[in-house]
């Protein structure tokens, strides 16, 4: 193997998840020495134009013949299947969530992304997930043989424990994550409204740009509920203001309707806080219960049923503070991530 050519679609600064572990790795890699180069495809994926995809072919067949194409999941799953088949035997998928899977779709649109990544997935020499709970989906509805699948858990690394709000004040609420569909940040300001007469404020922080339809309806509940006030949405924000919002946090929360794994939850183990979030994809496994309280996926009631809980019982959040730090110390590392990730393209060559 000459080199890692890892193909990404888009901006690899963007704040999301995705991207996240993507830069990670690369981190790692030129960290150890591991051979590695980032190509940039085109920012259309996963609903790329014709033009778009005849560039995409054009620049992973200029590849070296003996490199590994490690392909994100964003664009490989919105490949042709002629074009995955034509670069078979090089090719290492890496899928952070099925594109079928993303809120929003009409069951139209879901179909065709599943129908094109279930073909596509069957050229890919091994198949990368990011969560146990994303292997066996794979393996139950996308038709992929386990011997194929790995997984590299997100790594998180080490922090401070969080010192919370300043006694006498509200309950600081504390959601990561892009405006999307898929974040359920309509779900949780419906069940805040109900909570009006509770002692809580909450701040949302993620960028608004990747779906700006949602991030105009979400502010716009907001201030119809009368929540104006206790919401903030602060749009994207720099590492170090991230790292000092969870440090003022009093409690963790991801009302999401589907992840592949759920890096912001492991973010809030690591600084000891108790999670509230809801069993929607990876999310019910990568928190542990002992440190979160779990409820379904978009459902209002259950969430506001829980927050309330959690507001009004101090306690019941001291224990789950506790049992999120000592989870801390057993999370994934990012270096053992990489290495998995290496070390499978390194066996495809």
């Amino acid at each position: 193997m000459s080199e890692i050519t890892f193909a990404i679609p888009g901006d690899l600064d963007l704040p999301t998840g995705g991207y996240g572990y993507d830069r990670r790795l690369l981190r790692e890699w030129r960290e150890t020495g591991v051979t590695a180069r980032h190509l940039a495809l085109p920012g259309s994926f996963p609903n790329p134009s014709e033009a778009d995809l005849a560039e995409t072919e054009r620049l992973l067949r200029a590849q070296p013949d003996d490199s590994v194409l490690l392909i994100d999941g964003l664009a490989y799953g919105a490949l042709p299947e002629s074009l995955a088949a034509g670069l078979a035997g090089r090719i290492v998928a890496l899928v952070h969530h099925p594109l079928g899977l993303e809120t929003g779709l009409t069951p139209e649109q879901a179909s065709a992304f599943i129908a094109r990544e279930t073909a596509v997935l069957r050229h890919a020499s091994a198949v990368i997930v990011t969560s146990p709970a994303t292997k066996r989906l794979l393996i139950a509805d996308f038709a992929v043989p386990e011997a194929r699948i790995a997984v590299a858990l997100p790594g998180v690394d080490p922090a401070k424990r969080a010192s919370g709000g300043q006694p006498g004040e509200p309950l600081q609420l504390l959601a990561v994550g892009s405006l999307v569909p898929r974040k359920g940040y309509d779900v949780l300001v419906k069940a805040l409204a109900s909570l009006a007469n509770r002692p809580w404020r909450l701040t949302i922080i993620g960028a608004a740009d990747r779906s700006p339809a949602t991030a105009r309806a979400l502010a716009e509940q907001i201030e119809a509920a009368g929540l104006r006030d206790r919401v903030a949405l602060t749009g994207a924000i720099s590492d170090e203001e991230l790292a000092h919002a969870y440090d003022a946090a009093d409690l963790f929360v991801m009302p999401s309707l589907f992840e592949g794994y759920g890096m912001v939850l492991t973010e809030a183990l690591a600084r000891g806080l108790p999670i509230l979030c809801t069993t929607g994809g990876a999310a019910a496994e990568t928190a542990p219960d002992a440190a979160a309280l779990k409820v379904p996926p978009g459902d209002a009631a259950e969430l506001a049923k829980a927050l309330q809980h959690l507001i009004d019982e101090p306690g019941a959040r001291l224990c789950m503070a506790d049992a999120a730090w000592t989870s801390a110390a057993t999370l994934p590392r990012w270096r053992e991530a990489a290495t998995i990730v290496a070390e499978i393209c390194r066996k495809v060559r």
